[in-house]
């Protein structure tokens, strides 16, 4: 049974992969036998959690890129083209979530740095490595979208809509780019990452969901490791809500 979760010899790509949930995802490949890219803004941290990746025994290639700019992604997967000649497994998970006073004071600014980050940069990345993943052997795109997109509320409208958007385009790339690359979103609910440390101390304990708490990091891995291995042969255009059963 592991051997269809193996990922030797592969190369994925995860943005935000320098904490978090990408951290999680970077760790899971790298056990599962991949060589990975590690991007974020921050060239310091993929370095850190690069040589995690070589500690296991696998390579690694820190870049730093801000994923909602083109050229930074453009210069990335040159990079990582240049390394290993391949990307078999793209994650877009990089992400924000910024609240708004009200709908009404969210700034132009405020709005094109969400979209950009959580829609804009995706699309360039599924566009550009999934053409190139057609163009060759095949591989996997994994979207991380959130359960914002599905259960949206007032404050954080553009973040909503840009996840809403990410999610459309899945099923934009898996018809694009099939049927050799698949192309799934994960649906992320509330986890225990960094980012819950500004959270109020009872969202850190319960959410409104059948599971009744937050998620713990690693609980993102099985779903990713099954949509970037070959378990996943015929998922593609798929999201996977992984969220403990919010409703």
């Amino acid at each position: 049974m592991s051997d269809r979760f193996d990922l030797t010899g592969k190369v994925a790509l995860v943005t935000g992969g320098s904490r978090g949930l990408g951290r999680e995802m970077v760790l899971a490949f790298a056990e599962a036998g991949a060589d990975v890219v590690i991007t974020s803004r921050k060239l310091d941290a993929c370095e850190a959690v690069a040589k995690e990746v070589r500690d296991l025994g696998r390579r690694a290639l820190p870049v730093a890129a801000h994923v909602g700019r083109w050229p930074d992604l453009d210069a990335l997967t040159e990079a990582a083209y240049a390394e290993f000649g391949r990307v078999d497994v793209l994650v877009n998970n990089a992400g924000m979530s910024p609240l708004a006073p009200s709908s009404a004071e969210t700034s132009e600014e405020l709005f094109d740095k969400v979209v950009g980050v959580n829609f804009k940069g995706p699309f360039r990345l599924c566009a550009e490595i999934g053409r190139r993943m057609a163009e060759g052997e095949g591989g996997s795109i994994i979207n991380v979208s959130s359960s914002g997109a599905l259960m949206p509320q007032p404050r954080f409208g553009p973040y909503a809509g840009a996840k809403a958007a990410l999610n459309a385009l899945t099923t934009v790339f898996a018809l694009e780019y099939g049927p050799s690359v698949r192309v799934n979103t994960i649906s992320a609910g509330p986890f225990l990452t960094d980012i819950a440390d500004h959270w109020p101390a009872e969202s850190r304990e319960r959410t409104r969901s059948a599971i009744g708490r937050p998620g713990r990091p690693e609980e993102i891995v099985t779903t990713a490791l099954y949509l970037a291995s070959p378990a996943s042969s015929y998922t593609t255009g798929s999201l996977i809500r992984v969220d403990g059963g919010l409703f």
